[in-house]
């Protein structure tokens, strides 16, 4: 069995997973699937990259029930980045079902909107374990009939030291529920976490196959000048996306403006930006408005944008595990991928611990191409409107097109949230994209409309 068309699956779901491009099973869905289509529960361990969300979103679309005054499925997920990938990838996968409603619930964002959100009804909440504790504790939070528990980055939650949350939110769940939990590691606190809150469940270890394995070429620059470094390499490998991790977000935001001085279009991410500011870089960086992004290790779990050729480690992760989820940024999709790891003297110390095996080159022997500065193709415009207005892509794409005269080829990502959509042009034509949607409507209405 290594298709989904094997499952007995309805048809309009192989429909849909076949426009998305999945025809076949990874060797995480192929031992996962079977158990959790049955009702049990499962520990699933698996390394990143290798297809853990399909294999529980896809039982979860075929469980839900229409037309429920109540969430029927809680997610639980460590980051706000995640939440909202896994909340985008649950749509996408079930866009042939009607009236499907996710919410998710994540701090950095109003409390009051999401209680509003939550009386208005859901079938799937999505969120962060310290923002589930807040409803939690106001009573705004309706678990009496979750059907479904799904613990996804089990690993990295209890490094972030959400046990005791994860513990506390299961115990308000009803005893008769499916629970998965989701995993690259399997430290021995998951083990003690999955005693108290699944029932027998079946233990699943998947490796790739060695046809699916990431293509990474792994090296290390010896360096005593970390910022001189970073641009030779930069400046060596001139990749066309690339993601540096430095180890502390004052180090994240240095590295990022030297950068910006330089004339490299940079996003930044790490845990002191407002939501919307972290959303908006992640964005960017995915439609090629900002192809380089300086980020703590925020990014290095549940960021899954393609194309990302060169992984930098400006800092040395502190775990051998952190080390393989930055890396793991890349080589996704069977592309080849680089990752780099600065070497100065406080990392060659570390680095035995860390990657033991790493190959060693010094920085001053690589070619660089000083006059190169990676810049991005797009830029991105932001619109005061979105599914809350009932704006869809298409009637951005159409309004574009067809009043403001862009063509459809210098038109790329449209992202469309509850109140705000973001449209990637061309930066050739981004001048006249801006100024003709401040003319235009879109479905009768007139739009503010900015440029990020």
């Amino acid at each position: 069995m290594n298709h989904f068309k094997d499952l007995d699956l309805p048809a309009p779901l192989l429909e849909n997973l076949h426009a998305l491009g999945f025809d076949t099973m990874t060797p995480i869905q192929k031992l996962a699937l079977p158990p959790i289509l049955a009702g049990e529960d499962i520990i699933a361990q698996a390394p990143t990259g290798s297809g853990k969300s399909l294999a529980f979103l896809l039982p979860l679309i075929l469980k839900l029930k229409p037309n429920q005054p109540q969430p029927q499925a809680l997610i639980i997920t460590p980051t706000r980045e995640l939440a909202q990938q896994l909340a985008q990838r649950l749509q996408a996968l079930a866009r042939h079902q009607a009236n499907l409603k996710v919410l998710t619930l994540y701090g950095g964002t109003s409390l009051t909107q999401q209680v509003n959100s939550l009386q208005k009804g859901a079938d799937v909440l999505i969120g962060t374990p310290g923002r589930l504790i807040d409803h939690l504790s106001r009573q705004t939070l309706p678990l009496e009939k979750i059907e479904t528990l799904i613990l996804d980055e089990g690993d990295r939650m209890l490094e972030m030291g959400f046990e005791e949350d994860i513990l506390k939110i299961a115990s308000q769940l009803p005893k008769q529920r499916q629970s998965l939990l989701f995993s690259a590691t399997y430290p021995t606190n998951i083990e003690q976490l999955s005693q108290k809150i699944l029932h027998q469940p079946r233990i699943i270890t998947a490796q790739p196959q060695q046809e699916s394995l990431p293509q990474i070429q792994e090296i290390g620059y010896t360096t005593q000048n970390k910022p001189k470094a970073l641009l030779a390499t930069l400046q060596h490998h001139c990749p066309d996306k690339a993601l540096i991790f430095c180890g502390t977000k004052v180090t994240t935001q240095e590295v990022a403006s030297d950068l910006e001085k330089r004339g490299f279009d940079v996003a930044t991410l790490h845990g002191d930006l407002e939501q919307y500011e972290r959303q908006e870089m992640l964005l960017q960086f995915a439609n090629d408005s900002r192809p380089l992004m300086v980020a703590t290790d925020l990014a290095a779990r549940g960021l899954d944008i393609e194309q990302i050729d060169l992984i930098i480690n400006y800092d040395i992760p502190n775990k051998p595990q952190e080390y393989t989820h930055r890396i793991g940024r890349t080589g996704r999709a069977h592309a080849h991928g680089i990752a780099v790891t600065l070497c100065d003297e406080y990392a060659l110390k570390k680095l035995p611990l860390i990657r033991p095996n790493l190959t060693l080159k010094p920085i001053d022997r690589l070619q660089v191409n000083r006059t190169f500065v990676l810049q991005g193709a797009m830029r991105t415009l932001c619109l005061d409107g979105g599914k809350k207005k009932k704006i869809r892509a298409g009637d951005i794409l159409g309004t574009l097109c067809q009043e403001v005269g862009i063509s459809s080829q210098d038109i790329g990502k449209i992202d469309v949230f509850d109140r705000y959509a973001y449209v990637a042009i061309d930066k050739s034509v981004i001048k006249k994209a801006y100024q003709g949607l401040q003319r235009a409507k879109i479905k009768k209405r007139k739009l503010r409309v900015w440029w990020l």
